[in-house]
């Protein structure tokens, strides 16, 4: 058996995305039951955008981050309960002193890719309470592999006890996987993880190229369920690494057992590849703006395509959503 991959599953809170943000109570409830049982190392919960993110600009939840936090943890026993984090949407003192009281293991604490400086007093305080503190580059295809690395130093530095980084738009190539992931296994004192997203239909192949180069922490959602085209899809993963003799610790016929609930339960709409997640990836953007970007552009007439193609010129990312509206107003005069 080749070496453990610890396999954290983020179909709480990714898949918020592709229902905007409407998960319920039952739905977690009878989710976590399941996943427990699975052997799965970790399950992450919460609105798409992490901790203290809900609001009018990037959306509401359903129901608090309390009631996300604590029902998930009732059930977990086997299982860790980790929560995404970007300072600016989460403070300390609101937000994670109160979701660790909730019983909270792991805090991925997330940043812009080039601004892990945001993230030092977030990982700070996570270490000094005693709990797992994770440092998440997002959109690390805007920078290059040695800026990057700079990036993951300083998460490094101030405590982070391993470093993922987000292919956040479904852009990478497996080359680019390789050679940011090798850079950073290679060179950091702590594990290194990858977020994959399927904009073009690489999430599976990309993850096995990150594990292939290093990555000890790999993340995936039941069937896919997250933003855009979704994320490298879990099941597929344990399938896949059960054949090539890695271990995950995951019950095979169990995780299944998560999927075909997850179908019937929580997906709303199938999670495809669609003709807006691949121009989403080519531009660079977001997958989580598909919404937006749909809406938007239904109300202003214009191409869904064309606002995403701006977004991407603009280098707009997560937290910026406000700028659509701009952006299809300007599109709109030059018709």
């Amino acid at each position: 058996m080749k070496s453990k991959i610890n396999l954290y599953d983020v179909t709480l809170r990714d898949g918020s995305h592709a229902i905007s943000h409407q998960l319920t109570e039952q739905q977690i409830d009878a989710y976590t039951q399941l996943i427990d049982k699975t052997g799965i190392y970790a399950i992450e919960v919460g609105h798409g955008n992490g901790l203290g993110a809900s609001s009018v600009l990037v959306g509401q939840s359903r129901i608090s981050d309390e009631m996300l936090i604590k029902t998930a943890k009732n059930n977990l026993h086997n299982t860790k309960l980790g929560i995404h984090v970007i300072p600016g949407f989460a403070t300390i003192n609101k937000d994670i002193k109160n979701a660790l009281s909730w019983g909270v293991d792991i805090v991925r604490v997330a940043s812009h890719c080039t601004e892990a400086d945001t993230t030092e007093r977030h990982i700070g305080y996570v270490r000094e309470k005693g709990k797992e503190a994770y440092g998440l580059l997002m959109m690390s295809h805007m920078t290059t592999p040695e800026i990057l690395f700079d990036e993951a130093i300083k998460m490094q530095t101030y405590g982070a006890e391993a470093i993922v980084i987000l292919d956040s738009a479904g852009s990478y190539l497996p080359n680019d996987v390789k050679e940011r992931i090798s850079l950073l296994s290679q060179n950091l004192n702590v594990p290194v993880g990858f977020h994959a997203h399927n904009n073009l239909g690489l999430a599976i192949s990309n993850s096995l190229v990150a594990i292939e180069a290093g990555a000890q922490i790999i993340d995936g959602a039941v069937k896919g369920f997250g933003a855009g085209a979704g994320n490298a899809q879990l099941e597929v993963l344990v399938a896949v690494l059960e054949k090539l003799k890695y271990s995950t610790h995951v019950d095979l016929y169990k995780i299944l057992d998560v999927a075909d609930m997850v179908e019937k339960n929580l997906i709303k709409e199938p999670i495809t590849i669609s003709s807006l997640s691949i121009v989403s990836a080519i531009a660079g953007v977001f997958s989580g703006f598909s919404k937006h970007v749909k809406r938007i552009s239904n109300e202003f007439g214009i191409d869904s395509r064309d606002i995403f193609m701006e977004l991407g010129r603009q280098k707009i990312v997560a937290g910026q959503e406000d700028t659509i509206i701009d952006i299809a107003m300007k599109l709109q005069k030059r018709i």
